[in-house]
């Protein structure tokens, strides 16, 4: 069952109203008395439904969640949509310079600290979730990738688990390697990270630094899965294709 309403966030865009979704599995109904793990993902309109979806196609999760019967709840958050580009600042956690698009800043740390003390507060009152940091993940592509590697080593605190496909890793690369050599870590936290083959053909550099970040999180402990993706490309039908990997390791041993 997927629920939609709307929600607002003043502090990135005042009394604009935005899609919120969540998924509750089948079971939610009627074992009343369990909890679920939750994982909040980016691009909410991306997530479930065709018809919402930026190019007409959609991740597909609740097809995949019923029929795998993943114990798992999904919370997810449309991105700011607005013509200026504003959810390339929101969803960086660095000021940055694009050469089509010109300079951002940065407001990944606002958007967080809505998602944390605005958006999980109200997840947590209303649904029987399993609040704690352990059942607590993010995930979400591109820059909404980029996002969730923010968050889960800017806020190990509150999300232990992670998945960013095709992340945006060249905003700033220095930054994020930096972010994940001095972050402090739990040491349970785990990251899937991928990029398309298709994406990455003729920019080498963007691999560079996408196997940089993957050996610095390693090497500070993070289990982490990383994958160049066969033929992989930057679209919701790509990113769909790879919902059994990053599924897998984001709900391992739990399910167990």
């Amino acid at each position: 069952m997927i629920k939609k309403w709307q929600v607002t966030i003043p502090e990135l865009t005042g009394e604009e109203p935005r899609n919120a979704y969540i998924y509750l599995p089948e079971s939610y109904e009627y074992d009343r008395e369990r909890r679920y793990p939750v994982l909040y993902m980016f691009d909410g309109h991306n997530v479930f439904f065709d018809w919402d979806a930026t190019y007409g196609k959609s991740w597909g999760m609740k097809e995949y969640l019923d029929y795998t019967e993943t114990q798992l709840i999904v919370a997810a958050v449309e991105c700011n949509r607005s013509p200026d580009n504003g959810r390339l600042s929101e969803y960086s956690p660095f000021d940055f310079q694009d050469a089509r698009y010109g300079r951002f800043k940065g407001r990944g740390r606002e958007t967080m600290e809505w998602f944390i003390h605005s958006f999980k507060r109200e997840i947590d009152a209303q649904y029987r979730t399993l609040p704690q940091r352990e059942f607590t993940f993010i995930a979400g592509s591109s820059m909404g990738g980029l996002m969730s590697l923010y968050a889960v080593l800017e806020f190990n605190d509150v999300f232990s688990r992670a998945a960013a496909l095709s992340p945006s890793v060249w905003v700033a690369p220095a930054k994020l390697n930096r972010l994940a050599k001095e972050a402090l870590l739990f040491g349970d936290t785990i990251v899937y990270m991928d990029y398309g083959s298709e994406e990455a053909k003729g920019r080498g550099q963007l691999i560079s630094h996408f196997s940089r970040l993957a050996g610095t999180m390693m090497d500070r402990g993070i289990m982490t899965e990383s994958r160049i993706v066969p033929w992989g490309n930057h679209s919701e039908a790509s990113w769909e294709r790879q919902l059994p990997f990053f599924m897998n390791t984001l709900m391992y041993g739990l399910n167990d």
